[in-house]
């Protein structure tokens, strides 16, 4: 599929949504795995605003790319944020994630779900950029 770049903002979460949703079907994955995915992109691309973007002082874009082969569909975000790795942030275990929400820690929700809901997640630093890396397995 052809890249999509939109501003860093949270009014490109809707044209994201999207993209991933088209991607999904493009890779004939089962609807759930298609939300679950989109869940996952929604999740890393609101970070992306809120925390390396808006927090931060900068703007930018974000660039997403589906790629979809025989095994899997593999999702590329891109951004100019400051650097962060999900992959190594304090997320919620399964203990903090039962309990109340006064007792629970603040943040890592997202990251927890963005990760419980793909097959594989990572992250590499290129250059200036961030890219967070989302694979789901394909059916049959």
């Amino acid at each position: 599929m052809e890249p999509l770049i939109v501003s860093g903002s949270l009014d490109s979460l809707g044209k994201i949504g999207q993209y991933i949703m088209s991607a999904g079907k493009e890779a004939g994955l089962e609807k759930k795995a298609s939300y679950k995915l989109r869940l996952a992109v929604d999740e890393i691309a609101t970070n992306i605003v809120t925390h390396g973007y808006d927090e931060a002082g900068l703007a930018g874009d974000i660039s997403i790319k589906a790629e979809i082969n025989e095994q899997n569909l593999t999702v590329y975000i891109e951004d100019t944020a400051i650097p962060y790795d999900p992959t190594q942030a304090e997320t919620l275990t399964e203990e903090t994630l039962h309990e109340t929400l006064e007792k629970r820690p603040m943040g890592g929700l997202g990251v927890y779900l963005a990760k419980d809901s793909v097959d594989k997640f990572m992250y590499k630093r290129v250059g200036d950029r961030n890219r967070n890396i989302l694979v789901v397995n394909r059916v049959g």
